[in-house]
């Protein structure tokens, strides 16, 4: 056999395991686009597959942490509680917080569910942006609590005002700073309004999932620490680039921890405490990942304005573009170029998210969208997306599945 062949052999094989394994996380395929992708592997062969739809980054986590996770993994026999108080001591000095006001997590995903969970009910609504994360709006009906959406201000922030009139029962209000989808942040006077604001009864939840991307985003921390009902949220699965080891945390007073952990929570992997703990003590991280997606952010939002597609004034590792076209149509025309770009939100149907990536990702979103601009469609298949579970979905919003 040829070096030719065997080449492409390998591709075909290495294309049905990226669709069967990586690609149908991010995207939604299945083993039939897997299949496509091999069979198309002559026109492919040289395509690497880019997911920036999914606010992750490909770099994954820092070097000192992947040397962590090796020094731990041989101790996994253990259930490492004392990874854990490590992770919790580092954490609690870095950011001046009192342990007892932090809880670790799987993500921040489960403390958010956890918040909603806690502090929402058929008597006290749940009152949110849109756009925004979705999770809070679509947990809320689990427990019978009605979803109250404000629209945001022009600039995409929190219009809190409104927010904290939408509802005078409210028992919760959601604030992504940066927000996803849009990357814009709320100023600091701003979340002050909410905690003093707010319904009484009510609580505050502060989603920092992307704080650590901003130049000018001023955190909610010690709010939490003085507010009984202030509770902030922070990962490890976006600048940090843990997503798949799953590490976040809630920082909150210990009763409403206390409240909210006994709907369950999880535990965390000794490898991820590890890899937590030394990319906490990393000093150069955050900067210079910070630095490296500014400058890629920046430049591929004034390219794309250069040519006339307006995008939200971001501080995170995503911004929205209005491509003047339906964002479905357009994520399945990239897909076909190898990039996978992020959803569309209801009532923004022509403005898709796309996450920033390297600059080969994102010189290779340039390529794509050039070419899907000008109607060329590239040598994969569309992706298949589970639709019928999102017509179930639709119908039912408390099945539709979390997303980033």
């Amino acid at each position: 056999m040829s070096t030719d062949s065997s080449r492409r052999a390998f591709l075909r094989q290495s294309l049905y395991v990226a669709g069967a394994a990586g690609l149908g996380i991010h995207a939604g395929v299945g083993p039939a686009y897997a299949q496509a992708m091999a069979a198309n592997a002559d026109a492919a062969a040289d395509l690497q597959i880019v997911n920036i739809g999914a606010n992750t980054l490909s770099i994954g986590p820092s070097r000192p942490a992947l040397e962590a996770i090796a020094r731990t993994a041989p101790l996994s026999g253990d259930y490492g509680r004392g990874q854990s108080r490590e992770f919790l001591e580092t954490l609690s000095a870095q950011l001046e917080v009192p342990a007892d006001h932090i809880a670790v997590y799987p993500g921040s995903g489960t403390p958010l569910g956890l918040a909603v969970t806690t502090f929402t009910s058929p008597q006290r609504s749940l009152v949110t942006a849109d756009p925004t994360y979705e999770q809070a709006w679509r947990t809320a009906p689990r427990v019978g609590a009605k979803v109250v959406r404000t629209p945001q201000r022009r600039d995409y922030s929190h219009d809190v005002e409104a927010m904290c009139a939408a509802d005078p029962k409210a028992g919760l209000l959601y604030i992504c700073n940066p927000n996803n989808p849009t990357g814009a942040i709320t100023s600091r006077a701003d979340i002050e309004y909410a905690a003093n604001h707010r319904p009484p009864g009510s609580v505050l939840v502060v989603d920092e999932a992307y704080i650590h991307f901003s130049d000018n985003a001023v955190s909610a921390l010690d709010l939490a620490v003085e507010a009984d009902d202030v509770i902030v949220l922070r990962t490890f699965s976006k600048l940090y680039g843990m997503a798949g080891l799953r590490l976040g945390y809630a920082v909150a007073s210990p009763a409403n921890l206390e409240r909210m952990n006994a709907h369950g929570g999880g535990s965390v992997a000794m490898t991820t405490l590890a890899a937590g703990t030394a990319s906490l003590l990393d000093p150069g991280l955050v900067p210079a990942r910070r630095a490296a997606t500014t400058r890629m952010r920046n430049e591929t939002v004034a390219w794309l304005q250069a040519q006339g597609y307006p995008c939200s004034t971001s501080e995170a590792n995503c911004f929205l573009v209005d491509i003047g076209r339906p964002g479905r149509e357009f994520q399945d025309a990239m897909a076909t170029h190898g990039v996978m770009v992020g959803r569309s939100w209801p009532g923004h149907e022509t403005r898709p998210r796309i996450s920033v990536g390297t600059e080969a990702e994102m010189q290779r979103f340039r390529e794509a969208f050039t070419a899907v601009a000008a109607g060329q469609r590239g040598p994969l298949p569309v992706p298949q997306r589970p639709r019928m579970a999102l017509r179930e979905a639709a119908a039912d919003p408390a099945r539709m599945p979390f997303a980033c």
